[in-house]
């Protein structure tokens, strides 16, 4: 995540972060707000306590928190941050310290590297659409997507994975794979996923094209991110709502 945007966009979130509303008898209502404004690296360390990874250069410290809610997974997440005020070295180029308002996990993944003996029937060939959206980034180690397929019974999660290895002649060339189990004929909706992508090769501080392929609603397509391995590449500051069908999918 550019960490330019990423301020500015603390800034807008510091001042909205609570909405006080006067009442007749002077008391107020607390608003927190309902949209992301980040999308971090969730990473323990010492102690139980944890750090968010904003790119390759920036790391935000919890102020109102003093245990990861993940254990000591590292995760992906969506969060509203606002940075607190006199607790951040005014010297330094990022902000140190922020209150977390909210913060909403991603499902977060190992890539799998594609089957020596060619069968990936377990993994299915439904079909998926890459939906635009600011979250979609090949950043920190990870490649984090928002996608939408259909959903019908609320009783079947949706299986997605990564293949890496899919061409012997791209290292960095990779395979969205989808299996339904039969839950195809249901309405659109969208879901989140993060996958790992430590077990491509190290691009040495160079930013490389990462090529994923995918199958889509009208046939077979491919988009490019710009990938360096544990750097951020790129980002928006649209906000982005929380995909309703992310519990379904594993």
């Amino acid at each position: 995540m550019k960490v330019s945007r990423f301020f500015s966009g603390l800034v807008l979130a510091a001042l909205s972060a609570f909405t006080f509303v006067a009442c007749d008898d002077d008391s107020y209502v607390y608003y927190y707000p309902s949209s992301a404004n980040a999308l971090v690296t969730v990473k323990p360390i010492d102690n139980g306590n944890f750090c968010m990874q904003l790119d390759d250069s920036t790391v935000v410290f919890p102020y109102n928190m003093k245990k990861s809610p993940y254990g000591d997974k590292e995760v992906r997440a969506l969060a509203n941050l606002t940075p607190v005020a006199g607790v951040n070295d005014p010297n330094a180029n990022y902000m140190r310290y922020v209150v977390v308002n909210w913060i909403d996990s991603i499902l977060t993944k190992k890539a799998v590297q594609y089957p020596a003996d060619g069968d990936i029937t377990k993994y299915g060939n439904d079909p998926i659409e890459i939906v635009r959206d600011w979250v979609n980034i090949a950043e920190d180690g990870y490649l984090t997507l928002r996608f939408r397929t259909r959903w019908g019974n609320g009783g079947v999660a949706h299986y997605v994975n990564l293949l890496t290895g899919v061409n012997p002649d791209d290292p960095y060339e990779v395979e969205f794979k989808h299996n339904a189990y039969g839950d195809v004929n249901g309405v659109m909706g969208d879901a989140l996923v993060a996958f790992n992508l430590d077990s491509l090769p190290d691009t040495k501080g160079k930013t490389v094209k990462l090529t994923l392929k995918y199958k889509s609603f009208s046939g077979e397509k491919s988009i490019q991110f710009d990938y360096c391995s544990r750097k951020s590449t790129s980002s928006s500051t649209a906000n982005v709502e929380r995909a309703v069908y992310s519990s379904r999918i594993k």
